[in-house]
């Protein structure tokens, strides 16, 4: 691949920032994986490196599979993706007065806002403080749970984007019920085995017998990486681990549609169902964002269609994408919090398609130049001294002093060439902070004063 080096040395830049142990990658191109490697440690305490087959969780990649699974029953005729749910699962769930369908359930669109009982699970799981303990270790719980779900519901079903872990668990119950075997069987049965996907798993007992599995790791308060745990018990909504070998199987039969080595796991018919978008989903960095069937579709990824998911269960990190006219796709997994496998996916993308991700991803633009606006500041002959900090998604002008307290957002507006708008907002007013760069040096603007960011 061109411009190989160019991801190696974003990978090893991103991982070295955020404290990521370890990271794997695959890249495919029609029936071939082009490139694959591990970089850092899967478990740092015994100095063992990632490779290719390190076992990772892939978290709500896992949705994907359920909804292959559905689309399977649907082509055997045992249900249609417009049933309502409660034709199958002892549950009257009814947002807005009207009942719940099938593909509500696998396009998050029933209505219902998420419940947060995976967040719940996973926290309590990992030791996470101020965490309800939600221990839903059966279907019987999880229908107990939602009894009352319907109360919760802001828009009746199929008006609104809502992601509802829960309604995969419930998908899942569905799955059982008209298969006769266990959830995870079926999803062996039916897709890991036929693509060869043999270390691809649900159960611990199977993890535990595998010899290359990443230590899940968490980031404390102060910044520093402690050993964890794999929240075991979440199945349909975001229970599998894998690798990224076997992933770029599943990826190459979703790029020739539903085929892989002469078997059909389904039709091109039922990939392209799940790859339509049923609802649009708010706040993306690209034009056309939506939600299929169990896939997040980008309408406009560098005028190509992007299909693909993301997953966590905070202890581990994931992300799947591919664009089926280029017949190209990633995968990418992480052990820890830290940078987003899918910024590190799309940037592998974009090389892919020749382009250039630093200055044409819209999110890697911001953080480079956040890079340079980060520091401390003063103003004239350092009558004041504030710095720039970065929070998450936005910077801060901050002072400490014993009196006098600054601690004030920038909300990016417009980056420019060598001009960066920010504001802060203030009571439904937003006052302007502007940075430029002039002969070497940063400036600041904000209110009344000028800044000049110490080298």
């Amino acid at each position: 691949m061109k411009d190989l080096y160019k991801l190696e040395s974003f990978i090893l830049e991103k991982i070295s920032k955020t404290k990521l142990p370890s990271l794997t990658i695959s890249l495919i191109k029609d029936d071939e994986i082009i490139y694959m490697r591990g970089f850092g440690y899967r478990d740092l305490e015994n100095f063992i490196p990632a490779d290719p087959d390190t076992i990772y969780g892939i978290g709500s990649i896992t949705k994907s599979f359920t909804a292959l699974s559905i689309m399977t029953l649907v082509e055997e005729g045992k249900i249609s993706l417009d049933d309502y749910v409660d034709k199958y699962i002892p549950i009257d769930l009814r947002p807005g007065g009207e009942k719940i369908r099938i593909w509500h359930l696998l396009s998050h669109t029933s209505g219902i806002p998420a419940l947060g009982y995976a967040e719940a699970y996973i926290r309590s799981f990992i030791g996470e403080e101020n965490v309800t303990w939600l221990p839903i270790a059966s279907h019987e719980d999880m229908i107990s749970f939602l009894r009352e779900a319907d109360k919760w519901a802001v828009s009746p079903p199929g008006r609104q984007y809502y992601y509802l872990n829960e309604g995969y668990v419930l998908l899942g119950m569905i799955i059982e019920k008209l298969s006769g075997v266990k959830y995870e069987e079926y999803v062996k049965k039916r897709i890991l085995e036929p693509l060869e996907m043999r270390r691809t798993y649900f159960y611990k007992n199977d993890v535990d017998k595998d010899p290359n599995v990443a230590t899940p790791y968490v980031i404390d308060r102060d910044g520093n990486l402690k050993r964890s745990v794999f929240p075991y018990g979440i199945t349909a909504d975001g229970g599998l681990l894998s690798n990224v070998r076997d992933l770029s199987k599943y990826i190459m039969m979703l790029i020739n549609r539903g085929r892989s080595g002469g078997k059909e796991i389904v039709s091109r018919e039922s990939i392209e169902e799940m790859e339509k978008i049923r609802i649009e989903t708010p706040g993306g960095y690209f034009r056309g964002e939506g939600y299929g069937l169990g896939l997040r579709i980008i309408s406009d990824f560098f005028g190509r269609k992007l299909v693909g998911h993301g997953g966590s269960v905070h202890v581990y990190n994931a992300y799947l994408g591919y664009i089926p006219s280029e017949r190209i796709g990633v995968s990418v997994l992480t052990n820890a919090p830290g940078y987003s496998p899918t910024f590190i996916g799309q940037y592998a993308l974009a090389l892919m398609l020749g382009r250039d991700p630093e200055k044409e991803l819209v999110y890697i633009l911001h953080e480079r130049v956040y890079e340079k606006l980060v520091g401390d500041y003063v103003s004239y002959k350092e009558t004041m001294k504030v710095k720039i900090e970065r929070r998450g998604p936005l910077l801060y002008i901050t002072f400490r002093g014993k009196y006098v307290v600054w601690d004030i957002p920038l909300v990016p507006e417009k980056i420019g060439e060598n001009e960066y708008v920010f504001y802060s907002p203030s009571l439904g007013a937003k006052t302007p902070a502007v940075f430029y760069e002039r002969d070497g040096k940063i400036e600041m603007i904000y209110e009344r004063y000028k800044f000049i960011k110490k080298i």
